[in-house]
């Protein structure tokens, strides 16, 4: 059987997204077939919405609907620590943990060679403007436990050090996350026990 263009194309779009098989990719096509006319529609609202309402913030790289992310404007969080993590994603899971009473800063990727992904196309120049301030006594650095997620940790501390030497502490998550490991899919007790349990580095 043939599928008429603009359900392949629909399909097609879904198979884009990152975990969507093509199975997958077509059950969802199909089922947006059978939905409501306006639930359709406001599920095509939402996505374009998507794009022209959310931003980063201005401070942390966190996604927002305003200028400043929640985090970064709620003036009880402690601003002496700033944790450091790959994907807003991950900001989201340690929340929800709702023991770090610290800043972060969401670099939106790892350093990766292989993927041509350097310090530039990571939000890290951004985190050392924000150590300039010489507010911060502590970062936390949150990457996955994968070899890009360690390269990205190690170059972090090596550039922090080169500038504050003795000024900032450098902490990486301890015990609790296994090697090779996303954060955003570990539990809240996995998460807390790996915040407690971070070492120096």
């Amino acid at each position: 059987m043939k599928i008429p263009k603009v359900l392949q194309d629909v399909i097609d779009n879904f198979h884009k997204l990152p975990g969507i098989g093509p199975k997958t990719s077509q059950r969802l096509g199909f089922y947006l077939l059978r939905v409501p006319e306006s639930q359709l529609e406001d599920f095509a609202d939402s996505l374009l919405n998507l794009k022209k309402k959310t931003f980063l913030c201005s401070v942390c790289k966190n996604v927002t609907e305003n200028e400043i992310c929640s985090v970064c404007a709620d003036g009880n969080r402690d601003r002496s620590v700033i944790m450091v993590v790959e994907e807003p994603l991950d900001l989201v899971a340690f929340e929800k943990t709702g023991k770090f009473s610290g800043l972060y800063h969401v670099l939106h990727g790892k350093i990766s060679p292989l993927e041509n992904i350097g310090p530039d196309e990571i939000f890290f120049q951004q985190l050392l403007k924000r150590l300039e301030s010489g507010n911060v006594s502590e970062v936390i650095i949150a990457t996955n436990p994968t070899m890009e997620g360690e390269a990205t940790a190690m170059y972090i501390s090596k550039e922090i050090k080169k500038r504050y030497s003795d000024k900032i502490k450098i902490t990486r998550l301890g015990m609790g996350i296994p090697t090779g490991a996303d954060l955003e899919y570990a539990d809240d007790l996995t998460l807390t026990r790996a915040l407690e349990g971070r070492k120096d580095i």
